[in-house]
């Protein structure tokens, strides 16, 4: 059985329409692909089909994945979050304590992540490093460039 994920409603809403996405249209392309290769003769030495009969099963593939993330997602009433300490989907506001940097993050699960809009992995580095730490608290990351402290400022949801 696939590992439980939380979800924000917004990341959930997204997982759920690429699936719907991919069962519908998608699968309408691949089967538009294939009889237009079919239709160009003898299909032994016809590479246009079978490069259109390996995309239909890495298409089923990945709807099967969806379908097996999606059975496994859970999702998180963030009005019931524990502001005390750092946790999944908490925005945390830190600080380096070496060059003074203020960054804030929200840790979502691994499908949500998206540095450009601030959501980190709850599996990377400086998530596992933030978690269960409450305001005020030092947390030590390992990167591969070694140590980095951030200082916890604010857990906010």
């Amino acid at each position: 059985m696939a590992e439980v994920t939380y979800y924000t409603a917004e990341g959930l809403a997204k997982l759920k329409e690429e699936l719907q996405y991919l069962k519908t249209e998608g699968r309408a392309k691949i089967a538009n692909a294939i009889a237009e290769a079919r239709d160009k003769g003898d299909l032994s030495e016809n590479a246009e089909y079978d490069a259109a009969k390996e995309a239909q099963g890495l298409h089923e593939a990945k709807i099967a994945k969806l379908e097996e993330v999606l059975s496994s997602a859970r999702l998180i009433d963030e009005s019931k979050l524990d502001l005390s300490k750092v946790l999944a989907l908490s925005i945390v506001r830190i600080k380096n304590k070496k060059n003074g940097a203020e960054m804030t993050y929200q840790l979502v699960s691994e499908t949500e992540a998206d540095l450009k809009s601030g959501k980190i992995s709850v599996k990377s580095p400086i998530a596992q490093g933030l978690l269960g730490k409450s305001v005020g608290e030092t947390a030590t990351v390992q990167v591969p460039a070694g140590e980095i402290e951030f200082e916890i400022l604010e857990i906010s949801r």
